[in-house]
């Protein structure tokens, strides 16, 4: 074998091992790559900013990829149980609770944490429908209102534009639990006899339907809830009902929505395949007034939830830091 032959053969001999050593290393002995966790968005700008928070930290901090499957309440918690979902940042555990109860009895989801319970839901009327507003020159419309039970003396005020002999209670979004127990409550108050049920298309929509009647000084009346940024932005009143009583809620929801913990759950296989994050998911604490200043920030700044996501990170790092290791923290901090 000459001289050249063997340099040549020693050359494509030393490429064939580098390659190999290469292929080992990169896979790491024993390494698996990491999976994909999914987010459920089941419709509403709060649980998509914590779902943009969370999967910032969890992409840049843990290095996973995340996807996000959108839905209705119903088929975004049903995709969670039976693990095309693996997490759920804002479950309203009492909207659900028949499916919430029986996802952990038979050990499908597992509830991490407890994202916020400083919240309210119900009907709501502007505040200038009952107290007026002199800055504004409006006088108090219904200056008697005060629980749900008495709107049907008001239905006038409230007048539907389509069929004006009854007045119109803005509902619930379709698809929306709370719609099913906003359209109960509706018929179990009589107030059927007086109103239609109004259901937006969206919760943009109920939103716009709100923030114009606000601005404008026009009566309203229908469901939102806490925390937006409506609330944040507007002064509106939350109607009263009876104390509640689980026999009253099982009797046609006859009360007062009850406080409701907003819940972080997710999949019971995530403890398997990702227990870090599971670690951060319960740490992973805020509340309502943390949740409407991001919703604020998205109003006043025409921005996305992943915008809301980044200010809150960089400006509320006396928050989150605490959720994670200095090492995971570190590496967020980078990325943004």
């Amino acid at each position: 074998m000459n001289k050249s032959f063997r340099h040549l053969l020693f050359a494509v001999c030393l490429i064939a091992l580098s390659f190999a050593v290469i292929g080992c290393g990169s896979s790491g002995e024993g390494e698996q790559p990491k999976e994909t966790l999914v987010f459920a968005d089941a419709g509403w700008d709060s649980i998509r900013f914590h779902n943009d928070v969370a999967r910032l930290i969890v992409e840049n901090g843990f290095g996973y990829q995340t996807d996000v499957i959108p839905g209705s309440t119903p088929a975004t918690f049903t995709g969670l149980r039976n693990g095309d979902i693996d997490i759920y940042m804002e479950a309203w555990k009492q909207n659900i609770i028949e499916t919430y109860q029986e996802g952990i009895e038979k050990g499908e989801i597992v509830e991490v944490s407890v994202n916020f319970d400083d919240n309210a839901q119900g009907l709501y009327v502007p505040t200038f429908v009952i107290e007026g507003d002199p800055a504004r020159g409006i006088e108090p419309m219904a200056p008697e209102l005060e629980y749900v039970e008495d709107l049907p003396e008001y239905w006038e005020l409230f007048k539907d534009p389509e069929q004006p002999s009854k007045g119109r209670i803005y509902g619930s979004i379709p698809g929306w639990a709370a719609d099913e127990i906003l359209h109960q409550k509706y018929e179990t108050y009589g107030l059927d006899e007086t109103y239609n049920y109004f259901r937006p298309g969206s919760d943009t929509a109920l939103a716009a339907a709100i923030s114009t009647a606000s601005e404008e000084g026009k009566p309203f009346v229908g469901y939102y809830w806490e925390p937006t940024w409506i609330s944040g932005k507007y002064d509106i009143t939350l109607l009263k009902e009876e104390e509640y009583s689980d026999e009253k809620w099982n009797n046609g929801y006859a009360c007062e929505w009850p406080g409701t913990d907003v819940t972080i759950v997710v999949n019971s296989s995530v403890h398997e395949k990702a227990p870090e994050v599971v670690d951060f998911l319960e740490n992973y604490k805020t509340s309502s007034k943390l949740t409407a200043e991001a919703l604020a920030f998205m109003q006043d700044n025409d921005a996305g939830t992943e915008d809301a996501a980044k200010w809150f990170l960089q400006e509320r790092e006396d928050v989150w830091t605490s959720w994670v290791s200095e090492e995971v923290a570190q590496k967020v901090k980078e990325s943004l």
